[in-house]
């Protein structure tokens, strides 16, 4: 009997000991190695978000939210890599302490060895399809419709007391104060969007309001100046009340509904004439985005396989494993490369070529059947002794 960190090996249902002993240390190093990795990738796009934020005016909390929201599209970049990284991680340590040594001394072949790995795989699949297909088109609505919110909230956008703000080239606009009624107070705005005249408003007293074509600004006894560049007269109107649109000091946006990366998966695959219209993308273009969703997941699933089998391909070595951990990363990178070829040769015809977005996916799995194939045959590639003639 056979004593591997406390599991006993004999038989088949010890062994399976073994497959939850194996499976839960890459669940812990998984776990870790992806909120090391999310952390990495928030951290260097929550600095952005709230530099641009803090010079709006918005509030922490909504720098939070938005954050928050991005974090499902982060973690969903970051799991194949976290399998990778863990699979390989701890295959070299059970190597290293010679626990893969005493489970294939038992009899069991390296494709036995990868079941625990097969399950880890699975349970990652899982997780990426969960993100990619519900958790990140939810949070990418969800994303949009904030922006489109913060955009039209013009008071943490130009609304600066005593501070004069170029939202364009064209435009220039300042007022003295604002009440906590949200009235603005001694208002200027100059707009040169019309290369051959230049047009000032003045107003005592200005507040917005919100209109179904978009946000209106009310000018309250005013006056408007209107400077001819070419024959620099000047010409002067006085209102009492005056609505101009202040879309030109946000700048025209196209704020659609739903994004493509909003739609759900089946959606993508078969979008309606509504769809086409309310994203403004073409039918092959949300069909092969759809085939790249599972293809993400696909690609999730293969990470921690060829890592494992890079390792077990390589033996054991009481030097390390080096060679083998080179190996797969190099085969990682290889893979990354067959995702990128494929979907660009998908992009040629969607509607024809759409399997090739699944190459890196496909290819993962022939990678990780045939190191396991050269695993099982130590000798696969050296040559086998010549019988030798005695001579008596």
């Amino acid at each position: 009997m056979t004593q591997v960190r406390g599991v006993k090996l004999r038989g088949d249902a010890p062994v399976a000991r073994f497959d939850r002993y194996m499976l839960s240390q890459l669940l812990v190093l998984f776990g870790f190695f992806s909120l090391i990795l999310v952390l990495i990738y928030w951290i260097n796009r929550a600095v952005r978000l709230f530099d641009q934020l803090i010079a709006d005016g918005q509030s922490a909390w909504v720098f939070l939210e938005l954050t928050s929201l991005s974090l499902p599209s982060i973690i969903r970049i970051v799991l194949p890599l976290s399998a990778f990284v863990a699979t390989v991680y701890i295959t070299n340590r059970m190597s290293q302490d010679s626990e893969l040594t005493v489970v294939q001394a038992t009899g069991y072949s390296p494709f036995r060895l990868a079941r625990p790995v097969l399950y880890f795989s699975v349970i990652v699949a899982i997780l990426m399809s969960a993100l990619t297909h519900i958790l990140v088109p939810l949070s990418t609505t969800q994303l949009s419709e904030r922006q489109a919110e913060i955009s039209q909230n013009l008071t943490s956008r130009l609304l600066t007391p005593g501070t004069f703000i170029t939202p364009s080239d064209a435009v220039t606009f300042y007022i003295r104060d604002i009440t906590p009624e949200g009235q603005m107070l001694d208002l200027f705005i100059s707009e040169g969007s019309d290369p051959s005249q230049r047009v000032t408003y003045t107003a005592s007293r200005a507040y917005l309001i919100r209109t179904d074509n978009g946000p209106q600004l009310v000018m309250v006894d005013g006056l408007t100046q209107t400077l001819d560049l070419d024959t620099n007269r000047l010409a002067t109107t006085g209102f009492e009340d005056f609505a101009y649109d202040v879309g030109g000091l946000i700048g025209a946006e196209d704020v659609r509904q739903r994004s493509p990366s909003g739609l759900w998966t089946w959606e993508l695959l078969s979008p309606s004439d509504a769809i086409l219209q309310e994203t403004g993308a073409t039918a092959d273009a949300l069909w092969l985005r759809g085939h790249d969703r599972l293809a993400e997941v696909a690609l999730g699933f293969v990470a921690g396989l060829v890592g494992f089998a890079a390792l077990v391909a390589g033996g054991f070595s009481r030097f390390g494993l080096w060679r083998s951990i080179a190996l797969a990363v190099g085969l990682v990178v290889f893979l990354k490369i067959l995702e990128s070829t494929g979907a660009s040769i998908a992009r040629g015809n969607p509607r024809l070529l759409w399997p090739f977005v699944y190459l890196a996916g496909i290819g993962g799995l022939l990678i990780t059947a045939l190191l396991l194939h050269i695993a099982a045959r130590p000798y696969f590639f050296k040559r086998k002794p010549r019988a030798m003639a005695v001579s008596t």
